[in-house]
């Protein structure tokens, strides 16, 4: 017997789960369970969306597009520091990574997460967000919401395997409440956690996606995170445009995931914590100094590139002064597409919580056009910016985190454009395929290391493997 089901026939022989457990199956308790994890994951995810836009907007309250802005160098290094201190000092555990922690935790069958999980990680990532972190809160609530799903079922005293499909309900919704996508939330169990395919439980899974998405859409007025209105009708001769965008894609993907996991090695080999944390914290400020479109989850910035093209990037750079001329503004993209990786890393490895999806998007929006901007200016074509770069977003997450159906979803549905699904599976496809094949024929080689979440879940093995 495992150590849940030790501890679960033991706590059985009173309260309200022995009552429920004789009123209902398994599969129906499993149901109602989901329900009700969705319906609280969605109001985390509300809430932290909510908090991180207040401090984000306070503390940026006084953003000078027209010039640099120092208080950039701060910001980063004081959230990453407040964020390494919380978790040393008031939880006395680590709790960055959240979604390879939980892919630890499901891995060694351990389904009692702890209570704190239920709030933790989202106080520790709106201090890394809101002062500028340069990454997502999906991998935060992602570990909120498995924690909440763990907690419901240890309060009805659920089976063993019915904790495994609440941990992957309450992830779930916070991925689909945090994307605005059931589809993709309901896929990142799926392909992210792996979660044994049975009809109880993905139809668990996809009542937590759709309840945490309903929940948080609800709460958020009924309005998607990024607006996308302009859409030009796919035509057959965009094909090869699209395709050209996906290898491109799959080959930065490749320095994506080589420089996100060389770099949480780096921090992960360091002993001191507040060295850890300041050194991460002065990477981060100095990147978001030079490009302050790297701030934050860069959703802001992705809405205004599918809106009018790219000419924000230069928006607080040296460079505000040349928003009409297209080669500088195209260099700066090259400039932010290079170090976003850089910037995001840091965030997340180096003492702040954060998730490592939101980049991927972001990469891939600014990719698209810089694709697209390059071949207008250069070939003579006319290919659409807004729509090159929503097709980057699907691309580049496909192949930096292997999870393709989920990437493909994903896009599609917080722009709510499923009429561009097509061109969206076109790049994400090849971009995956050309990833995969690389990484097959290197790997074995001993040319590159892992990819982002090997990389990472295998560090937090060691280290939760030495205690």
């Amino acid at each position: 017997m495992s150590a849940y089901n030790d501890r679960h026939a033991r706590r059985e022989r009173w309260g309200i789960g022995r009552w429920f457990r004789r009123q209902v199956t398994e599969r129906v308790s499993l149901a109602v369970l989901a329900l009700v994890t969705g319906c609280l994951t969605g109001l985390c995810v509300f809430l932290l969306k909510r908090v991180i836009a207040f401090l984000s907007g306070f503390l940026t309250s006084g953003f000078h597009a027209d010039s640099p802005n120092w208080i950039f160098l701060l910001l980063p290094v004081a959230g990453i520091m407040l964020a390494g201190a919380y978790q040393r000092y008031v939880l006395k555990t680590e709790i960055y990574h959240g979604v390879n922690r939980l892919c630890v935790s499901l891995d060694k069958r351990q389904y009692d997460l702890p209570g704190f999980l239920c709030y933790a990680p989202m106080v520790a990532s709106t201090l890394t967000l809101g002062f500028g972190g340069s990454a997502g809160a999906e991998g935060p609530i992602a570990y909120t919401g498995a924690a909440i799903g763990s907690n419901v079922g240890r309060c009805f005293h659920a089976t063993e395997r019915t904790m495994r499909y609440l941990i992957a309900c309450g992830a779930s919704a916070g991925i689909a409440g945090i994307f605005l996508a059931p589809v993709g939330g309901a896929l990142f169990a799926l392909e992210v956690l792996s979660v044994e395919l049975t009809v109880a439980g993905v139809l668990a899974i996809f009542t937590a996606s759709i309840v945490g998405w309903m929940m948080t859409y609800l709460c958020m007025g009924m309005r998607p995170d990024v607006v996308f209105e302009s859409v030009t009708p796919m035509e057959p001769e965009m094909i090869v445009p699209v395709a050209c965008l996906g290898l491109l894609c799959g080959l930065y993907a490749l320095y994506y995931s080589e420089v996100m996991t060389r770099m949480g090695r780096f921090y992960d080999a360091m002993k001191r914590p507040w060295l850890k944390n300041m050194l991460s914290g002065m990477v981060v400020a100095l990147l978001i100094f030079l490009f302050p479109s790297l701030y934050g989850e860069g959703y802001g910035f992705i809405e205004k590139v599918l809106a009018d093209g790219g000419a924000h990037i230069l928006d607080g750079t040296f460079f505000a002064s040349d928003r009409a001329d297209m080669t500088v503004i195209l260099a700066v993209a090259a400039a932010v597409l290079l170090a976003k990786p850089w910037a995001s890393s840091s965030s997340n490895s180096g003492g702040g919580v954060a998730g490592d999806f939101a980049p991927t998007l972001f990469a891939g929006c600014v990719g698209g056009f810089l694709f697209a901007g390059c071949a207008n200016a250069w070939f003579g074509m006319h290919l659409p910016l807004a729509d090159f770069a929503f097709f980057g977003m699907g691309a580049v997450m496909a192949g930096a985190v292997r999870a393709p159906l989920m990437a493909i979803f994903l896009a599609t549905e917080m722009a709510q454009k499923s009429s561009l699904l097509l061109p969206v599976v076109i790049a994400a496809s090849i971009s995956y395929a050309l990833v995969v094949i690389c990484r097959n024929l290197s790997e074995a080689r001993g040319i590159f290391t892992p990819h982002l979440r090997k990389g990472t879940f295998q560090a937090i093995e060691r280290r939760e493997g030495g205690r």
